[in-house]
């Protein structure tokens, strides 16, 4: 069937921009491989080399390197969140602790790297802060909703300790002493976070174990 006279054409994806956002995300993932090998922010030269790319490409897609950081940093960040999707938020409380436990762990598991360059960075990076502060938002607010019951059964002191001791206990470098310094396995790891969190939290009224 021949379309009509007036038709106008679908639209086509722009092959150009496709392909050139396509590299974007190679350079973006080849800065975060070289990351998990050493935490300092690598070179063009090392990016390019570890993307298949020319140097040149690097900076046609990005200004200088801390725009690189920048965008991965956003790359980084967008990729855990559709990672880290919340489970089991209707649960008993064990399910609760072991849902939101081993999501922050895979988080944690793959992104450490990163997180520790943007540490360091932070203090001549003024964005690098504000992406910080973002993500630490987003990690209380999931905290807030896996475990509303027990958050939900203190007084607001009580909530608020319970917050700040429940974002520094499954902070990156929490996750990364337990790997690296102590030697334990990812499941090991799990177990810890786990069995600290149970610990910590009151048992709501209306919760069962």
């Amino acid at each position: 069937m021949s379309a009509p006279p007036n038709a106008v054409p679908a639209a086509r994806p722009d092959g150009r921009r496709l392909r050139s956002e396509r590299t974007r995300v190679l350079i973006m993932e080849a800065y975060i491989d070289l990351l998990r090998e050493l935490p300092e922010i690598p070179t063009a030269a090392k990016i390019a080399a570890r993307a298949g790319i020319s140097t040149r490409l690097v900076f046609e897609r990005f200004t200088d390197l801390a725009a690189l950081s920048l965008a991965t940093v956003d790359h980084a960040f967008a990729t855990a969140e559709a990672q880290a999707t919340p489970r089991g938020v209707d649960g008993d409380r064990m399910a609760r602790i072991r849902s939101h436990v081993e999501t922050r762990a895979q988080v944690c598991e793959r992104w450490l790297p990163l997180w520790r360059v943007v540490m360091i960075n932070q203090a001549r990076l003024s964005q690098l802060r504000d992406r910080l502060l973002a993500m630490r938002q987003v990690v209380l607010a999931r905290i807030r909703l896996m475990y509303a019951p027990e958050l939900g059964a203190m007084s607001e002191a009580e909530r608020r300790d319970a917050l700040i001791i429940l974002e520094a206990l499954i902070d990156f470098e929490s996750w990364g002493r337990m790997r690296e310094h102590h030697g334990l396995g990812f499941e090991e790891a799990c177990a810890v976070w786990v069995s600290a969190i149970d610990r910590l939290l009151p048992v709501a009224p209306a919760a069962s174990r």
